[in-house]
């Protein structure tokens, strides 16, 4: 599974992109679980954000939902934090 977060807005408006792929990856389970939650309360389209928040594209194996800051779902958050961490 290649999971995939584009960071943009903020106060600088700096763009921040990374991706994991997770087939050779141990923990395999937990990302998959983890990406599908997130994805699932994600929106076809950009939402409308808050001034100088992040707006969030997480693509799992090519499907794309958006999502942006304040308005996260704990998975998202915790995804996102993970892939822009671990992700290259």
């Amino acid at each position: 599974m290649r999971i995939q977060v584009r960071r943009t807005g903020g106060f600088a408006g700096i763009e921040r992109h990374a991706e994991v792929e997770t087939s050779e990856r141990t923990d395999a389970p937990e990302w998959h679980a983890l990406a599908e939650e997130a994805a699932a309360s994600g929106r076809g389209t950009p939402p409308i954000g808050v001034p100088d928040g992040f707006t969030y594209q997480i693509t799992v194996n090519g499907d794309t939902v958006y999502c942006s800051d304040p308005r996260l779902s704990e998975a998202q958050r915790k995804l996102i934090s993970r892939v822009l961490k671990e992700g290259a």
